[in-house]
């Protein structure tokens, strides 16, 4: 008994353009699917680096505040700005820049808590610990004023920037160490001391209103925690060379 041949029919035309576009398809999603896998997981990388370098700059700023209050000077921090904050009646009396005797007691303390708490997160050469993969980049002291208006040669951002290079210089005098607390290594592209300063005058006031109390928590000395920049791919060049 001879058996039957069985002859499949060949696909017409649009059958076989129909099959195309379908593999295509299906291609072009599988691709899509990885891409969008690939983008999630960086974004979630990126999302731990930045969470993990504010974590890092409120454990520096709750630990400054720690080392103050046993030194005998209250400070109020904000971690989620990354603000340690200094009350103006405590250092300077009214309309002046130059620290008080009172003013420069306090100021030294700061930079005594400073050089006990940030050398490890910074490229100080003072870091006798495990050095932090996040680092600090800048720490700007903020002068700020009421916005009570000044009469004479000086205006209230006059104020303020002098006042902020009085407590800059202070912060140096009393703990010279500071200025080698860099944001990269010596010989790194873009090493810099931490320390600068500005003066924003009333601008950027932290109470409403313009009673008494209001002017009087205006009037202050912020210190800004800035940290570097994660995702870069130089900190593990940074903590090599500085180690």
């Amino acid at each position: 008994m001879i058996e039957g041949v069985v002859r499949r029919r060949p696909p017409e035309e649009g059958e076989t353009y129909f099959m195309s576009m379908t593999d295509m398809m299906v291609g072009l999603l599988l691709i899509f699917i990885i891409l969008l896998a690939y983008f999630a997981l960086h974004l979630k990388s990126k999302t731990e680096e930045l969470t993990g370098a504010n974590r890092t700059r409120a454990e520096i700023l709750n630990d400054l505040q720690r080392s103050l209050r046993q030194k005998g000077l209250q400070v109020e921090i904000d971690t989620k700005t990354g603000v340690l904050r200094l009350p103006d009646d405590v250092l300077f009396d009214k309309s002046r820049f130059d620290l008080s005797e009172r003013g420069q007691v306090a100021v030294g303390k700061v930079a005594k808590a400073m050089v006990e708490v940030l050398p490890c997160f910074t490229a100080s050469r003072l870091c006798k610990g495990e050095r932090s993969p996040h680092l600090i980049d800048a720490v700007f002291v903020e002068g700020h004023t009421d916005s009570d208006a000044m009469y004479g040669e000086m205006n209230n951002y006059g104020l303020s920037v002098r006042r902020a290079e009085s407590t800059f210089a202070m912060l140096q005098r009393a703990q010279p160490a500071l200025q080698g607390f860099l944001n990269k290594p010596a010989g790194v592209p873009g090493a810099a001391p931490i320390l600068g300063l500005s003066g924003y005058g009333p601008d950027r006031p932290i109470a409403a209103g313009t009673d008494e109390a209001a002017k009087t928590r205006n009037r202050r000395i912020d210190l800004r925690f800035l940290m570097t920049t994660p995702g870069s791919g130089l900190e593990r060049d940074v903590l090599r060379k500085a180690n």
